[in-house]
């Protein structure tokens, strides 16, 4: 059943109307009217309409469901997948930064540190997270939580979703370029396994700052760039409304990522998207991190440092 508080995006007009007329007969049918039939026609017709659609999702296209304001968050799978966690705040240099959550649970019956961005899915809570978008602070909490796992021997899972760091002129006169080098110098040398999935975007150095991992995995329809598709139109064009042209052109696709050996995996989404079931899409993550982490928890630190490194040397030397 169509949940009434979905919003469609542009494209999915032609999915929008099929599931409107289907509530216009269930309202009928309620009434006494005896259409059963034609319902399950138009809802069989709706869903062969939306899984047509998703299987051929442009570049930009993609990228608008990777922004989707209801598709499950950084907090959502830590709710879903992780039990007794324990969040961690503040970088003990300036202050606390929500929009990068971290702490210390339990995944699987194993101890798991989390670091997460997390964009907020209400005005306030997202205003509260800046919309995901991490000030040095941020990436600071994210060090210090690593350095912590590794110092206990505990592996570290980054769930990846911002459209890019703070570019406010406080985080840039707080160091914000230091501090996502330092968190990506901090991925690179833990001695312990480290897992990311790219759950919406994945923008630019304010990603890589946690997604330098042994295993990067992404979901089927998040995207992951050096900078957003209207940020390069700014740059290359001076239009930003050639958005489309720069998605294309940017190859910011999981689909073209993982022919590059950016990534490692892709994580199948429920038709429509992962927000049309965030239950299915978080137990489809859980077993993708499980199985990651099964790989790579008998390796020696020196062999998952030197595992994780070649990996990203590797990067653009070999294309499929």
């Amino acid at each position: 059943m169509p949940d009434p508080m979905r919003s469609y995006l542009d494209f999915e007009k032609p999915v929008a109307e099929l599931d409107a007329k289907v509530d216009e007969l269930r309202a009928l049918a309620a009434g006494g009217s005896d259409i059963g039939d034609e319902i399950t026609r138009l809802e069989e017709k709706a869903s062969q309409s939306l899984n047509e659609l998703y299987a051929n999702l442009t570049p930009w296209q993609k990228t608008q469901v990777a922004r989707h304001p209801q598709r499950p968050h950084c907090v959502d799978y830590i709710q879903g997948l992780i039990t007794d966690f324990t969040p961690l705040a503040g970088d003990r240099k300036f202050g606390d930064d929500e929009a990068l959550v971290g702490g210390f649970g339990r995944f699987g019956g194993e101890s798991i540190c989390v670091i997460g961005q997390e964009k907020g899915s209400t005005t306030e809570s997202r205003l509260k997270h800046n919309f995901g978008m991490a000030r040095p602070e941020g990436y600071r909490k994210a060090v210090r939580l690593m350095e912590m796992a590794d110092h206990f021997g505990i592996p570290v899972l980054s769930l990846v979703d911002t459209a890019g760091a703070y570019p406010g002129i406080g985080a840039e006169e707080r160091g914000q370029a230091e501090a996502i080098a330092r968190s990506t110098e901090a991925c690179l040398n833990l001695g312990v396994p480290n897992v990311s999935i790219v759950i919406g975007e994945g923008g630019s150095g304010g990603a890589i700052a946690i997604a330098t991992a042994n295993r990067v995995l992404m979901l089927e329809h998040a995207v992951y760039s050096v900078i957003s598709p209207e940020g390069a139109a700014s740059i290359l064009w001076r239009d930003a409304s050639k958005a489309q042209d720069a998605a294309v052109n940017m190859k910011i696709t999981a689909q073209d990522l993982m022919r590059f050996g950016v990534i490692d995996s892709i994580l199948k989404e429920p038709p429509g998207g992962a927000h049309r079931d965030p239950q299915a899409m978080i137990a489809t993550a859980g077993e993708a991190v499980s199985n990651a982490l099964d790989e790579l928890r008998h390796l020696d630190p020196a062999t998952v440092r030197n595992q994780r490194r070649q990996k990203f040397l590797n990067i653009g030397r070999k294309l499929a």
